[in-house]
């Protein structure tokens, strides 16, 4: 019989669809050496009670209690590593006073590495402890600094995509917060970009490096135009602001005479690995061109209702095909946890189908066929997050990682309402999703390596 480096038993959730939930009702999960997913065995398959007989007692059999019950691991597809520092502050003011007035003087700090290191082991183990399995993130503009990030994510066992951050526009940048020139910006990306390669060469669950242009704003024509070519060179992953708000959109407009997504790409920054954040005045020209490049949306629903001006139509830009994940925008959006922003995506999308002004008539006040499920959301935090990024993660199905968390529901301080032992799972599902607070969450795995146990 073929050996496994470990075997789970249990009742999971794992997206079918965008749409639907598959329920595996306490199935074996068969993890190999590099931590995937072999072989995914229901109890009515031949080999269950063979390897049940071969494995239960040992070691590397781990079986869930009742009341127990696997999801992928969270994808979360926008933080900004740095601005943990400032979380929860400051959400009362505009997009533009936020930025300058807290965001860029707290992100200046991080050329001290003692302070950084402080602020990056945190915000992991954080994420780690709400779920989060993999992270997109920004870090500054200090390679040293991001690479430092980096290694805190190897270390800890997250599974981190990293980017130092350009900002090389001295009309848009502070003194005393910005690349020092052009072409020390691509100098110090394209060091950085080989430093974590070599150190993914020693990271089980990946490292990557991220051509991170913080939004157009940010960035000369020169620095978008070197930057999309370094990440063809390396075929990296490339993240940025798109669209998010009035007035990014409208700085772009009146710079490029055209939308972001269309500027972005005359640079060479939508392709098949670029995840683009926010996306709400994505118009359908520009929703085709993403659908056409591979581009992803990481929507960041917490983050939108404070500076966004606006809710994403999510369910219109699916209909087009665009690629879509979920993102927490740390501290444009307050809470670590995928868990919170999903249950905001499915509000915001109830909002905006049944609009929020009550001085129109009910068939004028929202935007028809808007709302997405606790399904969708799902979705958006583990399949769609791992599809935006090209990666086999976010499902508990063969071939995938073993990326996953263990879910407690019968915590005496954070019991979810289930009483009937017999309660339908579909049901179940949608308890955990809307309920669970971090101690319901009492183990996490990043490909087959425990890193995260609440005792």
């Amino acid at each position: 019989m073929k050996k496994y480096a470990q075997i789970f038993q249990g009742t999971a959730f794992t997206s079918k669809s965008p749409k639907e939930v598959e329920i595996l009702n306490n199935y074996l999960f068969c993890i190999n050496d590099n931590g995937m997913i072999e072989k995914v065995v229901a109890p009515d398959d031949a080999d269950y009670q063979v390897l049940l007989d071969t494995y239960q007692g040992e070691k590397n059999f781990q079986r869930l209690v009742e009341g127990q019950y696997f999801l992928p691991g969270f994808v979360d597809l926008h933080v900004h590593a740095p601005q943990w520092a400032q979380a929860g502050t400051a959400l009362d003011i505009p997009l533009y006073d936020w930025l300058n007035t807290y965001t860029f003087p707290i992100e200046s700090k991080f050329s001290d590495l003692d302070f950084a290191k402080n602020v990056y082991e945190d915000v992991v183990s954080t994420l780690l402890a709400n779920g989060t399995t993999t992270a997109l993130y920004f870090a500054t503009v200090h390679k040293e600094a991001s690479f430092l990030l980096a290694k805190i994510c190897s270390n800890k066992g997250q599974r981190g995509l990293v980017g130092k951050v350009v900002m090389d526009n001295p009309d848009q940048n502070p003194d005393f917060y910005r690349d020092a020139d052009t072409q020390t910006a691509l100098a110090d990306t394209e060091e950085f970009i080989l430093a974590v390669k070599e150190l993914a060469k020693s990271t089980k669950q990946g490292v990557y490096p991220v051509v991170t242009p913080r939004f157009i704003p940010s960035c000369t024509d020169d620095a978008l135009k070197g930057l999309g070519e370094l990440a063809t060179k390396y075929d990296t992953h490339i993240q940025s602001h798109c669209s998010e708000s009035d007035w990014e959109h409208g700085y772009v407009q009146d710079r490029f005479q055209k939308n972001d997504a269309f500027a972005l790409h005359d640079f060479g920054l939508l392709r098949e690995k670029s995840v683009m954040a926010h996306c709400n005045f994505l118009d359908d020209n520009d929703a085709h061109l993403f659908a056409e490049t591979g581009t992803a949306v990481s929507h960041c629903p917490i983050s939108n209702a404070y500076f966004a001006n606006s809710v994403i139509p999510i369910a219109h830009l699916h209909t087009k095909g665009v690629e879509i994940g979920l993102g927490s925008d740390i501290s444009g959006g307050f809470s670590p946890s995928l868990f919170d922003n999903a249950r905001q995506a499915v509000i915001s999308s109830r909002m905006l189908e049944d609009g929020v002004n009550t001085a129109l008539p009910t068939e004028e006040r929202g935007v028809p066929n808007s709302r997405i499920t606790i399904n969708e959301a799902f979705y958006l935090a583990t399949a769609g997050g791992g599809k935006s990024l090209s990666l086999p993660i976010g499902r508990l199905e063969e071939n995938y990682t073993w990326d996953a968390q263990i879910i407690d529901t019968t915590l005496t301080t954070a019991k979810i309402p289930i009483f009937n032992a017999n309660e339908d799972l579909g049901d179940v599902f949608q308890k955990i999703m809307y309920l669970v607070r971090p101690e319901n969450i009492r183990e996490v795995w990043v490909q087959g390596e425990k890193v995260h146990e609440r005792k």
